[in-house]
């Protein structure tokens, strides 16, 4: 009797535990998982304003009072360097590796001067990068990712109506671009 109590919770349990590993493992299978819905917003290494109402790749910003832009990259070639500079009252940052684990963020209040200046780089990248770093990249927070492929999100506060028009600008004249140290 014992036994067969025994074989049934271990069922129960394994079925459970089946159940789960399905749910958790459906958005990579499915191809809607985040990676692929921000791929789907156009050219890598271009940062893509999203709206209050739900795009084709089937995104949006759902918060009225953060406007936010989201850029995928792939670091096989070349590192990738965000910038932006302006006058909000807040951003932040977020850098996913391709399984949409954060590997980096951080926000104006922990930056270098209130602009955002990161480097995102593969380990050997970094390496290179590290025997001798330009001048330019003094300034810049270094971030290592072991994936190459991956995407960051960029979101702004605008808390009032007046300051949408900044948050917008500082979002469209932010950069995600590829970064080729110069001979």
């Amino acid at each position: 009797m014992l036994r067969l109590i025994f074989s049934i919770l271990t069922g129960l349990f394994g079925a459970a535990l089946l159940h789960l590993v399905i749910i958790l493992a459906l958005p990579h299978y499915t191809g809607r998982d985040a990676q692929t819905r921000v791929l789907a917003e156009g050219d890598q290494n271009h940062f893509y304003l999203l709206s209050a109402q739900t795009d084709d790749a089937g995104l949006a910003n759902s918060d009225p009072f953060l406007r936010t832009a989201v850029c995928a990259f792939d670091l096989e070639n070349n590192p990738v360097r965000f910038t932006a500079k302006g006058n909000v009252p807040f951003w932040s940052i977020a850098v996913y590796d391709g399984a949409s684990n954060e590997v980096f963020s951080m926000n104006d209040r922990t930056s270098v001067g209130g602009a955002l200046d990161v480097l995102v780089a593969t380990p050997i990248q970094l390496t290179g990068l590290r025997k001798s770093l330009p001048a330019e990249l003094q300034p810049t927070i270094l971030v290592e990712m072991n994936h190459p492929q991956g995407y960051a999100v960029l979101r702004t506060l605008a808390p009032q109506a007046s300051f949408d028009e900044a948050a917008r600008s500082f979002l469209a004249g932010a950069g995600c671009e590829a970064y080729a140290p110069a001979d």
